[in-house]
């Protein structure tokens, strides 16, 4: 799945990012390899391979997908020129098991970034809700990228999408936000590289 709105919501987007400071480059000068989303692209892809542990650190009330207490894996597993594929295990202490469904999939486009939110049930199928994700609509930064989520807007009309941060040998960060401020975190350790969890759902065919 592809999302095509990128044009339709541009103007509430270049308010948004204009606002977060470090969101000033644009694509204009044309895209190269010194261009943002793709220095980041480049930054993520350098920790392929590795597995990370992580933590909540914004927690969403009412309708979080943590309780707080789980064990939390990012694994870059697999690279291509242009894309990457990060599967994000979370442990089930109750269950004694672990939800290995999620993989974040980035794309590089000429001008642009994609996430992709690739879903699946323990059998491999897609689930009900796979298939979202959004689209960075300015040129960002080398270590922040904002995905903008074009489906809806926020009960008052916030922008809504997701925010990741990269800070190397330090953190990396993934959450949704509200007009670029966290919504939901999660802060992966880079300084510690972990074991490698077993394939996600529905890759154990494809790899």
């Amino acid at each position: 799945m592809r999302y095509l709105y990128r044009a339709a919501l541009l103007p509430a987007s270049i308010l948004l990012l204009s606002a977060c400071g470090s969101e000033q480059n644009n694509l204009e000068e044309g895209v190269t390899a010194q261009s943002p989303h793709v220095q980041f692209f480049n930054q993520l892809a350098s920790l392929c391979g590795n597995a990370y542990a992580g933590e909540r650190i914004v927690e969403r009330p009412g309708r979080d997908l943590l309780e707080g207490d789980e064990a939390l894996i990012v694994h870059f597993r697999e690279c291509s020129d242009t894309r990457i594929w990060a599967p994000f295990h979370i442990e089930q202490p109750a269950e004694d098991s672990w939800d290995r469904s999620r993989t974040w999939i980035y794309t590089l486009h000429p001008e642009h970034l994609e996430l992709y939110h690739d879903h699946r049930n323990p059998d491999g199928t897609p689930e009900d809700d796979s298939g979202y994700g959004g689209n960075t609509v300015t040129a960002g930064s080398p270590d922040r990228q904002m995905f903008i989520y074009t489906a809806r807007t926020g009960d008052n009309g916030e922008v809504l999408g997701w925010r990741i941060e990269l800070v190397p040998g330090e953190r990396y960060s993934y959450g949704t936000m509200a007009d670029g401020d966290w919504t939901w975190r999660i802060d992966f350790d880079l300084s510690q590289p972990i074991d490698a969890p077993p394939t996600p759902w529905g890759y154990e065919s494809e790899g």
